[in-house]
């Protein structure tokens, strides 16, 4: 019998771990180029619309930052759950119920419209997402349950959620029986930064604070050490008086909160309308974001941008290339795949196994 073994590196090389999302970024070209050509599109204007198209035109540049926000704001959250060893893959679900919680304010009381209502929806909505994501923190801390499948399974109940709610309660009466909301007041939308040349608007100022907020949390605070060190010895981090459980929900809440952010931002900034198609799959991708950015509170700043771009680009390529959305989506998990790769080869050996007897030789 024959299998493959991940055996630990006595050390690995720096070199390879900073220049891996390089190389996973060159894979996923070079895998771009093979499925281009299986499909019969020319490879060279397939990836000159995913990555070039979208930046020659400064609309596209707003656009850009519209797309960007909510992974990079999502990602810095997840950076420190996955850094403290906790799997939070139901981000999308938190994403959606900041929304939701966020969008309470303007659609139940839309004569509430001052100063103090956009604050408001920000406050709403990060409590949502944190109050989401607490539900899988805390069937972790007291009935050991995995974090992995109730964060998942939370996705769907909130994907559900919400479209009960645009489409029941809280449809808008005018809305000729589409699901959606009321459109939100002049009170409730994120000012726009460059009105005259696009979209874009204070949901990309808030990305690049979080980051640099929780950038500064985990590199240069007590907390952020503890994070770390739970993260790659929870044994050593009992040892110095760090409690797990309180760690878990501590990275959850965080992580949900921002999620929820990202949510708020998104509804409150380019939708301007609550609606069940609000998300395109910001908090899967942005799982991606996290780990090609190495996870670096800064690195995701970087990776959104980029993972944005093959948006953009995916949308370009539909209308230029004529080729399904399913061909975005797997261009970007085929990123996915090539960055878990390249990390797992700079830490493991992989040895092959003939018999229970391992191979001479390895990986």
């Amino acid at each position: 019998m024959i299998r493959l073994e991940l055996t630990r590196r006595p050390q690995h090389s720096a070199l390879f771990s900073l220049v891996s999302p390089l190389l996973a970024l060159a894979l996923t070209l070079l895998a771009g180029v093979i499925l281009f050509t299986w499909l019969g599109k020319p490879p060279a204007a397939a990836l000159y619309s995913y990555f070039i198209e979208p930046l020659t035109e400064m609309w596209s540049l707003h656009e850009l930052a519209i797309k960007a926000a909510p992974l990079i704001i999502i990602a810095v959250g997840l950076c420190v759950c996955y850094l403290s060893n906790n799997w939070n893959i139901g981000a999308e679900g938190q994403f959606l119920m900041g929304a939701i919680a966020g969008s309470a304010l303007p659609v139940l009381a839309p004569q509430f419209a001052n100063g103090a209502t956009l604050p408001l929806m920000i406050l709403c909505g990060m409590i949502g997402g944190a109050a989401w994501a607490a539900i899988p923190a805390l069937l972790k801390t007291r009935f050991n349950a995995n974090e992995i499948l109730t964060s998942l399974m939370l996705v769907y109940v909130a994907q559900l959620f919400l479209d009960w709610l645009v489409r029941g309660p809280w449809r808008n009466p005018q809305g000729f029986s589409f699901p959606g909301t009321i459109t939100f007041n002049e009170f409730a939308l994120l000012p726009e930064l460059m009105p005259a040349s696009g979209r874009a608007n204070l949901g990309f100022v808030f990305a690049l604070v979080v980051a640099v907020l929780v950038w500064f949390l985990l590199t240069r605070t007590l907390k952020g050490f503890e994070v770390r060190v739970l993260g790659q010895s929870p044994r050593a981090g009992r040892f110095a008086g760090f409690s797990p459980a309180k760690m878990t929900v501590f990275a959850f809440l965080v992580s949900g909160a921002l999620a929820g952010l990202a949510g708020i931002s998104e509804v409150a900034g380019a939708v301007q309308h609550l609606n069940e198609k609000l998300s395109i799959g910001y908090g899967f991708t942005a799982i991606i974001v996290a780990f090609l950015g190495r996870l670096n509170p800064l690195g995701a700043v970087v990776a959104g941008l980029l993972l944005a771009l093959t948006y953009l680009g995916g949308e370009a390529a539909q209308i230029s290339l004529g080729i399904s959305d399913k061909i975005a989506r797997a261009f970007q998990g085929a990123l996915l795949f090539f960055v878990l790769a390249c990390d797992t080869l700079i830490i493991y050996k992989i040895r092959l196994s003939f018999g229970g007897r391992r191979a001479t030789g390895s990986v």
